[in-house]
């Protein structure tokens, strides 16, 4: 009887309600730190990202002669259409977005279709050669394709697909297969394996699965091959200068460098910068539209359902 009545004596007391509501919880702090490292992280990574295009808008709305001289706080905020009025009178530009626009589209289309068929196989067809072949694809995006361009031009001459879009476009879909290959096979493992099963006891075939059944599971990474070809191809440069010598069929990169202005070859500064303003329209337009595919697409296969 004394040995309880001294332990019930010596237990504390329990907090009260106040008492405890006086004193933060350690995992609430922790939990602001974190939202607040969240939050710096982001604020600036987006500055990265938004002072060099804001600053690409400024300077396309500026006159050439303010571009080339030294900031004055008198003429920074001298704004004018000048130089999108000087694009407007380029007649070979406007043909070199709607080769670009061909190219790209056609490229993300191509690329997409190509990606979806090889990643079904490494994902879903068991064979003994499959780790080999796979792993040979991902070496190829080790190589970048500067390296081998000479070889690869006495190819496409051989094969008469120099002075052509559609060989562009060959070209373009050969060099970002290997990297929309991964990413649509990582989308296919994370579809179940009861998913497919049922679908076979349906009596579904290969081409019924994947275009009824696994379709509507792997448009994220899909679109994040369509998008990442197109932004490939759009903004390619080296590729588009070797292939094509026929400045009809010049992409927008290549007609970019063409933008000049006055004796001696000098370089019009203001129409670059605009002309670089038009060739993030659709860029900005893709990417905001497809964003939640991209980084749903991205992490496609990191966790398996």
């Amino acid at each position: 009887m004394t040995a309880t009545a001294t332990r019930q004596r010596s237990a504390p007391a329990p907090r009260t309600r106040e008492e405890g509501a006086g004193r933060p919880d350690r995992g609430t702090r922790e939990t602001a730190t974190k939202r607040m490292l969240y939050v710096t992280g982001g604020t600036l990574a987006a500055l990265v990202f938004l002072v060099p295009l804001a600053f690409a808008l400024i300077r396309s709305v500026q006159p050439n002669d303010v571009i080339v001289n030294a900031p004055e706080p008198a003429t920074f905020f001298d704004f004018s259409l000048v130089n999108f009025r000087g694009l407007s009178t380029q007649s070979a530009l406007g043909s070199s977005v709607i080769n670009s626009l061909i190219v790209s589209i056609s490229t993300a289309v191509l690329t997409a279709l190509l990606a979806t068929l090889a990643g079904y196989g490494f994902a879903k067809f068991r064979f003994r050669l499959r780790p080999w072949l796979f792993g040979l694809v991902l070496l190829t995006m080790m190589v970048p394709f500067q390296a081998i361009l000479t070889p690869l031009y006495l190819q496409m001459n051989t094969m008469r697909l120099t002075d052509s879009l559609l060989g562009l476009v060959l070209f373009y879909t050969t060099v970002n297969l290997p990297f929309c290959v991964f990413v649509m096979r990582n989308a296919f493992e994370s579809v179940p394996e009861e998913l497919e099963a049922a679908a076979h006891v349906d009596g579904a075939g290969t081409v019924r699965m994947l275009v009824s059944v696994l379709r509507p599971l792997i448009v994220p990474g899909a679109a994040t091959s369509a998008l990442y070809a197109f932004l490939a191809s759009w903004t390619e440069f080296l590729g588009a200068l070797t292939f094509l010598t026929d400045q009809d069929l010049y992409t927008l990169p290549v007609s970019m460098v063409n933008l000049q202005q006055g004796a001696y070859g000098e370089v019009n500064f203001g129409l670059i910068a605009a002309g670089a303003v038009v060739a993030m329209v659709p860029c900005v337009i893709l990417y905001v539209a497809l964003q939640r595919f991209y980084v749903a697409g991205l992490a496609s296969g990191s966790i398996k359902g």
